[in-house]
């Protein structure tokens, strides 16, 4: 792993794993707040509200989420699927804020109060054998691309997904690919596709009536 600027001046980090950085390298903050929180997590009216992000990664999206949260006023409760978590030391890189590290020492697999209105839960967990428990008024879908994680993109995982989601929940993602698009159609989400962020035309967010 290494830690990349970006554009806007955020980090993110390339995975020599998967041949891809976490983030868009013409701005991780910015792709994270035009796909996540304001497509998603802002597009709800649910108070309090219950997000889930597939790929915690580098912590940015969980991070943003708890500023808006704090920023709101509005109880959340994060759950994160991630089956690689990132290294200290590319957390101790990302950023030096205490808070932000704190997301990333939290422990796994028990709820953890970040703050008074975040509520943090991780899995280590591989997103093919997950079973939800809870229901969801947001789901981030930040996997890495279908070109290199295929199986991440599927129709098992989106209908999983959608039988997660409560009415009127919506589901994000940077990916404006024509055959995921259809296959989240296809087991009953309304898919719209929306403006992208910097370097990207558009991206998707799927509803569920």
């Amino acid at each position: 792993m290494s830690v990349t600027l970006t554009a806007d001046g955020s980090k993110t980090i390339y995975s020599e794993h998967f041949g891809e950085h976490y983030h868009s390298i013409f701005g991780a903050a910015n792709e994270s707040n035009h796909v996540f929180i304001e497509a998603g997590y802002s597009a709800v009216t649910a108070d309090p509200v219950s997000v889930l992000e597939i790929g915690f990664g580098t912590g940015l999206n969980a991070w943003l989420t708890l500023h808006q949260a704090d920023r709101l006023q509005k109880v959340t409760r994060y759950e994160a699927i991630e089956l690689y978590p990132i290294d200290n030391a590319s957390v101790c890189e990302l950023s030096e804020h205490d808070l932000f590290r704190s997301l990333h020492a939290a422990p796994w697999e028990q709820p953890v109060e970040i703050t008074s209105c975040f509520v943090l839960y991780k899995r280590k967990s591989d997103l093919l054998q997950t079973a939800f428990t809870s229901s969801f008024d947001v789901v981030y879908f930040d996997a890495f691309s279908p070109a290199v994680q295929s199986e991440m993109w599927g129709r098992d995982i989106f209908a999983s997904l959608y039988a997660a989601m409560n009415p009127g929940a919506v589901l994000t993602t940077y990916c404006a690919k024509g055959d995921v698009r259809r296959t989240m159609q296809s087991v009953g989400f309304t898919v719209e596709r929306l403006p992208g962020p910097a370097g990207k035309r558009e991206m998707l967010r799927a509803g569920k009536i």
